[in-house]
């Protein structure tokens, strides 16, 4: 029986080829860059399954049956918006609207975030209205809040280094609580030295 007060929401692009982590296909080619992908949809369901929480999974393009995302657990849905924060934004409000209390929102390309990590997030919002988890790369890997602030979802160059900046800019008069900063997958230096990673890139 899930916490239904607590919402995660999971954002996810449909597995592709050729549409997903672009930057890292720069690289090591669209097919690695499609597994690397598929392993970490593996990795965020697994980490997200037992949770006490209700569960959105919302993805890119269209929903898919009988994938990583088991739909006894996961209530699926497509994103909807002309950019991040629009459908960030969707996603948020949706989750107010149904009577949920505290909702956090995860991408779903960490490998450096684990089922505790989650837990502590809703916990920091018990004496907090928002938490964030900062991303080495100045954007941020996790969001959570229990009151919603448009603002966050508004004027932000999306999938650039200044989101985090500008986030904490539109947070500095609240109760916030900022969380050990992490690296999502982006690039190649990201996974380069990772073992997990490793025979992905030794494919010929």
């Amino acid at each position: 029986m899930t916490n239904s007060r607590n919402l995660l929401l999971i954002f996810t692009r449909n597995p592709v080829l050729g549409k997903c982590k672009t930057r890292l296909a720069a690289t090591i080619g669209d097919p690695a860059a499609l597994e690397v992908y598929k392993f970490l949809l593996g990795h965020t369901a697994n980490i997200t399954h037992g949770l006490n929480v209700h569960k959105k999974v919302y993805y890119s393009e269209s929903i898919w049956k009988n994938d990583v995302w088991d739909e006894k657990v996961y209530e699926k849905k497509v994103q909807q918006g002309n950019n991040l924060g629009e459908r960030m934004a969707q996603a948020f409000s949706k989750g107010f609207n149904q009577g949920f209390e505290k909702i956090i929102i995860i991408g779903s390309d960490m490998l450096d975030l684990s089922p505790s990590d989650l837990e502590n997030a809703f916990s920091a919002l018990d004496e907090n209205n928002f938490v964030i988890g900062p991303a080495e790369d100045g954007g941020y890997y996790l969001l959570g809040m229990k009151i919603f602030k448009p603002q966050l979802f508004q004027n932000k160059d999306w999938g650039k280094d200044t989101v985090l900046a500008d986030s904490m800019a539109d947070l500095q008069t609240e109760k916030i609580s900022v969380l050990t900063t992490k690296n999502d997958i982006d690039v190649y230096e990201d996974i380069k030295d990772i073992d997990a990673f490793q025979p992905f890139l030794k494919q010929p």
